[in-house]
């Protein structure tokens, strides 16, 4: 029954490689399993742990999920370099969060002019000053202008300059799209698949928690950035203060990204919880918005959905 049903999450898997590559499920009780699953588990494989009770496990079975083989996953929390044991084919755990690399000089000052960007498009900057980086970055640029021109726009007509490129893209979109470049694929960060992966589940699951419990659109792209932003000090390896200092953030995204308080804190939360599988704490705070929890295991799918779509071209930035 409906009334009855827990929320449920799906734990993103890398595998040998250390990119994206399964889902693993994280629930119990009787949860409602939106259409949705059946959906991503033909994109990539999905699995659940046993054992598990008869019912859900015919649940997922239906919508495409399998049990996880025996020996197949294993936890790591460290180092990704570890030796994986040769029957290992996925790997759970919280290894992207920890500590960066020391990237190369080209590496460090291209992923710092996009964060100089992001600051620039915070601070709602005149158009030249943004085009003045996106000069001193060619593969920033070339993607922008890549991204633009797939966009179609119905201009009929290709985008050769970052001014119209800016002006098409709209200040919002041009803000989202920095947010996931800083997460973009580098080569000497064996982190990043995972960690934009991550960030983008985390950032588009609050953004429709903040529109499935009614707020405006303001507030749902509030949400969507405090997500992002929310993992810019593991990214960087320094305190997450520090970096929103210069980002002029309003103080209910301040509040939510630092102490976790507000609206937009209160969602954070309960993202966090189902990322480590606390699902009595999410459950908690999902009665406490209030939401259903049908409507949250709708949306968890529909942000993991989301995050396949757009991980793609942005994860290919170099």
């Amino acid at each position: 029954m409906t009334s009855l049903a827990t929320p449920v999450f799906l734990k993103l898997l890398a595998d040998r490689q250390g990119k994206p590559g399964g889902f693993l499920f994280c629930g119990s009780g009787e949860p409602a399993l939106p259409d949705e699953l059946r959906e991503l588990a033909g994109k990539l494989p999905c699995f659940y742990r046993e054992p598990l009770a008869p019912a859900l496990a015919a649940q997922l079975d239906a919508a495409g999920f399998k049990p996880m083989p025996s020996g197949a996953l294993q936890r790591n929390d460290s180092d990704f370099e570890t030796v994986q044991p040769p029957t290992v084919d996925w790997i759970e755990g919280d290894w992207p969060l920890q500590a960066p690399p020391r990237s190369s000089g080209a590496q460090a000052a291209s992923r710092a002019m996009a964060l100089q960007l992001v600051q620039l498009v915070s601070n709602d900057a005149d158009t030249h000053e943004i085009e003045e980086i996106l000069r001193r970055d060619p593969t920033l640029s070339y993607h922008l202008l890549k991204l633009v021109n797939s966009l179609g726009m119905g201009t009929g007509r290709k985008v050769t300059s970052f001014s119209q490129a800016i002006l098409i893209l709209g200040r919002q979109q041009l803000r989202r799209w920095l947010n996931l470049m800083l997460f973009a694929a580098r080569s000497d960060d064996v982190r990043s698949p995972m960690l934009l992966a991550r960030v983008s589940v985390r950032a588009r699951t609050m953004e429709l928690l903040a529109h499935e419990t009614g707020q405006g659109k303001q507030v749902q792209e509030q949400a969507f950035m405090v997500g992002m932003f929310s993992l810019l000090g593991v990214l960087f390896g320094v305190p997450l203060g520090e970096l929103l200092a210069p980002l002029n953030l309003g103080d209910a995204a301040q509040q939510a990204l630092l102490s976790k308080s507000g609206v937009l804190g209160e969602l954070l939360a309960i993202v966090e919880a189902a990322e480590h599988c606390d699902m009595v704490a999410v459950a908690k705070g999902l009665e406490a918005l209030p939401l259903p929890a049908l409507d949250f295991n709708r949306l968890v799918a529909e942000a993991n959905l989301w995050m396949l779509n757009v991980t793609g071209d942005v994860g290919n930035h170099g």
